[in-house]
């Protein structure tokens, strides 16, 4: 997912909540058990959608496109204090009184609740940007976001960019705050923090990303119109976006930087093994212990291994498991010359996957997808791809953003796992045929539980050897490495935030163990740092998948069917992964 997959995203995902006036409440007391949870859904997301304006317009609601989010303390006390409201009204519905469908959007909402409050009582809501990721690096890719097809779409355009400073402002009062409570970035995921913020600014509007819709308008806005939104757009810009922009340079050098802390994991923050271990179930959506979740890394490394290993003795290369690395990582023939090679080596893939997705899935999403470039301002520190999911309402199709930047980095025999993952079968078939939902609440048609969004991406991957893909087995070492990256991540993540490693201790154990290039390492292991928790979920909801798969072909034995099992997999959205277990053991039970 965006950036990597976008912790935005996440945060969005805890944020269905809401505040109710006393007649509400009081009005809520007669109702049934089934109606008192209908509106709790429905008042906690409209509260979400005003909360979050872009959210809103992302699924579809256009009722704020005129508006950005508050992000002051103040916004995000009220915003706690309603998730505390919320869960309290959600705990006296009597569980037992509902249906088991609406049990299940009961067990979802109260999770979705518990682990909101416990990202703002962490104050994890303090440490809103990263040098590679926040509001300041998503907000360029506005005009690709937001409609723009008539005079009352540019006008909320233009008034969202007159907005930008005081979004600004916002999040500096955060990371003061943060400052304070010593809730700080690690040093490392600031450096060349400005480089994502210089691009945009700019001394002539003209020249900013941003201008963009003023360059080419619909034929629908008559001339007249046109010139005057260019006008306003260009004060917009050179009066709110770019001094915006040069404050939070300013902000970030002068205050924020110097105070970040040399520690790299979240163990140094206050509370920080607590936040940790918080971190780890709730991407994980497991109760698991860091520990635990390090052992079965260094497992999974071990198996893994011994497969690479085959593949390595299968192309009769004369030499270790280093010395073939080495070779991978710097023998031209396995590089791309172009951008345009890149992406059309990836067209290639997906278009070839395209047509065997029958012999896998029952049910394919309607939504299509399309391929894009990273942009430039952010591709040198971020990962090497990540997926946009569609607009809620189908007026805007899910992308594939593929980094082009240091192509010597990009090595072609990883783009079938890559392309398998990001696009199809991975994210855009799972969150569009999500969203595509229409009889489930809104709240679980974006749900993002990583631990299951993941970890069906990196299922994805393998199922390509179902359907032809890996045939040359230097790509197959691309797939195995790609497996080897993610159970990589289950030992630098708790062994960075938990156990006391250093960045060069990740970045060497992944070196060893992956061949991928050590640009893409170093860049993997910065987010890591700056995202405690997150990097774990992508194996060990894999692992997951595989586990349940494994039980329906031994129990149906002749009888399963792939399409069958990946239909229930993927047929009530993204789950906790101990509800994906009951639902595929409850389908079993039918069977």
């Amino acid at each position: 997912m965006r950036s990597a997959c976008r912790f935005r995203v996440v945060m969005l995902a805890l944020l269905v909540a809401g505040s109710l006036s006393r007649s509400t409440m009081a009005h809520a007391e007669g109702d049934t058990p089934s109606a008192a949870l209908t509106r709790l859904f429905a008042e906690s997301w409209d509260f979400a959608l005003r909360e979050d304006p872009l959210f809103a317009t992302s699924v579809g609601d256009n009722r704020f496109n005129d508006k950005l989010p508050r992000e002051t303390l103040a916004d995000q006390q009220r915003r706690l204090q309603a998730e505390r409201q919320f869960l309290a009204r959600w705990a006296k519905i009597p569980r037992d009184q509902l249906s088991p469908t609406e049990q299940a959007n009961y067990d979802i909402f109260g999770r979705i609740k518990r682990d909101a409050i416990a990202e703002y009582e962490f104050q994890a809501n303090l440490m809103p940007i990263t040098n590679r990721g926040g509001f300041h690096t998503s907000f360029p890719e506005l005009p690709q976001d937001v409609p723009l097809a008539n005079v009352t779409d540019y006008e909320n355009y233009i008034a969202r960019l007159n907005g930008f400073s005081q979004l600004v402002d916002d999040n500096i009062e955060l990371m003061r705050a943060g400052m304070k409570a010593g809730m700080v970035l690690p040093a490392v995921s600031m450096v060349d923090f400005d480089k994502a913020i210089r691009p945009h600014v700019v001394d002539e509007p003209s020249a900013s990303l941003l201008d963009k819709p003023f360059t080419k308008f619909p034929d629908a806005i008559s001339t007249a119109d046109q010139a005057r939104l260019t006008a306003a757009g260009r004060q917009a810009i050179a009066n709110s976006v770019v001094p915006g922009y040069r404050k939070l340079l300013d902000f970030l050098a002068k205050e924020y930087v110097p105070a970040c802390r040399q520690q790299v994991g979240a163990s140094a923050l206050p509370q920080g093994r607590e936040f940790y271990r918080h971190r780890v179930r709730q991407f994980t959506t497991l109760d698991l212990d860091p520990q635990q979740v390090h052992d079965t890394g260094m497992s999974e490394v071990r198996r893994i291994k011994a497969e690479m290993q085959d593949v390595i003795k299968r192309v009769g290369f004369q030499g270790d498991f280093k010395a073939f690395v080495e070779h991978l990582r710097t023998d031209p023939q396995f590089y791309a010359d172009s951008p345009e090679q890149l992406l059309k080596e990836t067209a290639l893939v997906l278009k070839r996957m395209d047509g065997e997705l029958p012999k896998l899935f029952g049910k394919l999403p309607r939504t299509p997808y399309g391929i894009r470039e990273v942009p430039d301002f952010i591709a040198p520190r971020t990962t090497t791809a990540y997926y946009q999911p569609p607009a809620g309402d189908g007026s805007r199709a899910g992308f594939y953003y593929v980094n082009t930047y240091n192509l010597k980095s990009r090595p072609l025999f990883e783009i079938e796992a890559l392309s398998l993952h990001e696009a199809v079968p991975g994210h855009h078939l799972q969150i569009a045929l999500a969203q595509e939902q229409a009889e489930v609440p809104p709240f679980r048609r974006f749900a993002h539980f990583t631990a299951f969004v993941e970890g069906w991406g990196l299922y994805a991957e393998r199922l390509g050897l179902e359907v032809g893909f890996y045939q040359d087995p230097y790509r197959d070492f691309g797939r195995l490495s790609y497996e080897m990256w993610r159970a990589c991540r289950l030992v630098v993540d708790t062994g960075m935030h938990y156990l006391g490693w250093t960045r060069e201790q990740a970045i060497q154990f992944m070196a060893d163990n992956t061949a991928l290039s050590l640009h893409n390492i170093t860049a993997e292991v910065d987010r890591y740092i700056a995202w405690p928790g997150q990097a774990v979920a992508y194996k060990t909801g894999e692992l997951k998948i595989r586990e349940l798969r494994r039980l329906a072909e031994e129990q149906l034995k002749d009888r399963f069917d792939v399409r069958e099992f990946h239909d229930v997999v993927l047929g009530a959205g993204a789950l906790p992964l101990e509800m994906l277990e009951a639902n595929v053991r409850a389908w079993l039970a039918k069977k």
